[in-house]
Parts: structure tokens; C-alpha cells; sequence
């Protein structure tokens, strides 16, 4: 055929590094610090649970469009835990709805909210599956790039470029905080100056808020708790990254009910519904006492402190994360400049594996000297890794 099998809004997207990455950890033997996936499995009563919800026959077939009510009471419920001092309250009967993880969340989200040409800007480096959603559904992605400063050791959103994004053909801002793959945690008076520009230019707002309980400085502020962002703000989360089953796929959005109403018109026709006897562990998860989320926090910092002692010990230039799963290097102190060379050399090199950042950038050079780790996995594998990547350090 002459014309190109694959869209044109798709053709430049093609593989996703995590499969690249991932298949030559398994080719090279390699430990795989690229994907953010735990190499434990989460809590033993969480997945009892599902076990429980199997053999006693619920969700095993089609589960409720919206979500089975105790999942959707459950994250309202959530919500008011830990936001209800912020004056957040969610209805779980029409302002909360479950999807097939945060990733169906957001193309869910994008694809009823744009129309073709509509403009989103969203904070570079971002997660790749952002630029494939917004392309999905005919919008713009317009780049506000996040920086590193070495001063502080962190990456801080640029205001004034913010504001100067903003164009007539704005339609959304979508957030992500904590921030994937920086660490970065967006601060009051960011997240202040976002809610100020969205209420003054008339936006919509879609958060990413998967890692919300992976915050190891500060605090976690839902955006739409900022006055006049709960009527323009979908919230998204999950269960993978809080209770380490990602591979169970349970996400929800929380937001005013014409927004849900609008959401769950896209969401229908993509998976319909998913995940029926998961929904109701992760109810029974999402309830854990505040020691579970406590604990987690203080387990992911220790782990983080561990691998960027080593990454520091090995020559990288460590810019540390105050949340997330990830740890970005550069790795020009180690005589290096392309992220992406760097990354598939180093599993002979070191059997490490980790990921270029500049796959998250429109402006490739911007991220060429940037690598991720991922840190979610057990003290030993980190030691391990550490101990590998000081080969790096001796040339």
C-alpha cells in the first residue's frame, strides 16, 4: 500500500523506550532501573483481597461503567482523609469514576475535553504516553520546560514562561506532580500561579497525581484544593504506584460531575470497564491505617538516599527528587553527552539499565545530557547496582 499503515498523529511516537529498555535488561542480564515498577508485590491482606473477590465471584464479570460504588466510595472517602483540611469533598455516586489505570485516565480526559487544534501545555519532561494522548485526540502540545538548578539540586517550573505559553487556542494545562521523571514536587506558590492563570484565561486542568503519597519533602497539594480550580480540575491517581500492583491496572479521576459526565463518554468506548475483582481489593486497600502511606514514604526515601549515594559515588551529577520513583543524572561529569548512546551502552558496561530523559523532551537537547533511574526496587538490588556503576567512575 503507498499510503502508511500507521496515522500520521502516531508515525512519530513508534516503540516506547520502557519496551527498548526493558528487553535489553532481559537480553544483557542486566538489573532494570529504567521502568517504575517495584520488584516486590504490595500488601499481603491487598491481594488476599482480590484473591477473596475471585473465588467469592465479584467482578468476575462486567463491573458497573463508573466503577463498583465500594472502590468509588472508597476514593471519596480517600480524598476527605487526606484533603478534607484543604476543603476537598468528592460525591462517590457522580464525581468519582474508575479507569483502566491513570494512563486510561488521561487519554480518557483528553479525548472528550479537546477538539482538533485545541492547545495543552504540559510540563517537559513529561511521561511519553502525555504526547501520544493529546496527538490521539488532535490537540497541541505546547512544552513549558522545566529546569535544573544546580544550586538547589532541583528542577523548578519557569512562571513567566508558563504565562507566556498561554495563547488564545489554550484549552488545558496538563499537570504532573510529583513530577515524572524530574522528582520534582510543585510548591504553593507554583501551584498558586497555575490556579491564577487557569481562572484567569479560562482553562481546564487535568493533574496527574499518581505519586501523591511519594512526596520525602514537603507536602502533597492537590491543585484543584487552590480557590477556583475544583470546577475546572480532573484529578487523576492509582493504585500501581501507591500499593505496588501495577500490573493490576486500577486508576480513577475525581472532579465536578459534568466533568466526570464528559470524561466517562470517552472512557466508555475505550476499555468500557476493567479490572472487576481488583476494584474491590483496592477499596480495601485504599482504607489501609495512615502507617501503610507513612511507611511507604519513609521506605522509597531510604532507597532514594541509597541509590544517589551510589550514583554520586560513581560520577554522576545527582539532581535529588523530594518525590516520585526517580532519580535524574547527568552524566556529562562522566565525559558524556547523549543520554541516549549513554543508556544502551551501559548495561555492557556496568549491567545497569536506565533510561535517556530526552525521550520525554520536544526539545531533544534540552534532555540529551539527562538520565533516570528508578529507585522502587529492594535495598540489596540498589547496593547492587551501586556497587556495578563504580566501574563508571574508574573509566
Amino acid at each position: 500500500m503507498d499510503r502508511p499503515l500507521l496515522n500520521r498523529r502516531l508515525a512519530e511516537f513508534g516503540t516506547t523506550i520502557f519496551a527498548e529498555m526493558s528487553a535489553l535488561a532481559v537480553r544483557t542480564g542486566s538489573l532494570n532501573l529504567g521502568q517504575g515498577f517495584p520488584d516486590a508485590d504490595g500488601p499481603e491482606e491487598v491481594r488476599e483481597a482480590a484473591v477473596r473477590a475471585l473465588r467469592d465471584g465479584r467482578g468476575n464479570q462486567y463491573p458497573p461503567g463508573p466503577g463498583i460504588p465500594e472502590l468509588r466510595a472508597a476514593v471519596a472517602a480517600h480524598q476527605e482523609h487526606f484533603y478534607g483540611h484543604l476543603g476537598l469533598s468528592y460525591d462517590p455516586d457522580t464525581e468519582v469514576l474508575v479507569t483502566a489505570g491513570a494512563t486510561e485516565a488521561i487519554a480518557a480526559s483528553l479525548l472528550a475535553l479537546l477538539e482538533p487544534g485545541d492547545e495543552v501545555i504540559a510540563l517537559e519532561p513529561y511521561y511519553d504516553s502525555y504526547a501520544a494522548c493529546i496527538a490521539m485526540a488532535g490537540g497541541r502540545r505546547v512544552p513549558v520546560t522545566l529546569r535544573p538548578h544546580p544550586e538547589s539540586g532541583s528542577y523548578r517550573l519557569d512562571l513567566d514562561e508558563l504565562r507566556d505559553a498561554i495563547t488564545d487556542k489554550t484549552r488545558l494545562i496538563l499537570l504532573n506532580t510529583p513530577h515524572n521523571p524530574t522528582g520534582t514536587v510543585l510548591t504553593h506558590e507554583e501551584l498558586s500561579a497555575v490556579a491564577r492563570l487557569a481562572v484567569e484565561r479560562d482553562l481546564l486542568v487535568v493533574t496527574d497525581e499518581v505519586y501523591e503519597h511519594l512526596v520525602f519533602e514537603g507536602e502533597h497539594l492537590p491543585l484543584a484544593s487552590f480557590p477556583g480550580m475544583r470546577e475546572r480540575t480532573v484529578t487523576i491517581s492509582s493504585a500501581g504506584k501507591t500499593f505496588s500492583f501495577t500490573g493490576w491496572k486500577v486508576g480513577w479521576i475525581t472532579a465536578p460531575a459534568e466533568l466526570v459526565a464528559a470524561v466517562r463518554s470517552a472512557k466508555q468506548f475505550l476499555t468500557y470497564v476493567s479490572a472487576g475483582p481488583f476494584q474491590y481489593a483496592v477499596a480495601e486497600a485504599l482504607a489501609l491505617p495512615d502507617s501503610y502511606f507513612t511507611g511507604l514514604r519513609d521506605d522509597l526515601r531510604a532507597k532514594r538516599d541509597v541509590l544517589a549515594a551510589g550514583l554520586t559515588d560513581a560520577g554522576f551529577q545527582v539532581f535529588r527528587p523530594t518525590g516520585t520513583y526517580f532519580i535524574t543524572t547527568d552524566i556529562r561529569p562522566l565525559g558524556e553527552t547523549d543520554g541516549f548512546a549513554f543508556c544502551r551502552a551501559l548495561p555492557e558496561r556496568a549491567g545497569v539499565v536506565a533510561i535517556p530523559n530526552a525521550v520525554f523532551y520536544d526539545h531533544k537537547d534540552e534532555g540529551a545530557p539527562f538520565v533516570r533511574f528508578a529507585f522502587c526496587k529492594s535495598i540489596e538490588v540498589l547496593q547492587e547496582a551501586a556497587g556495578r556503576l563504580k566501574a563508571l567512575a574508574s573509566g
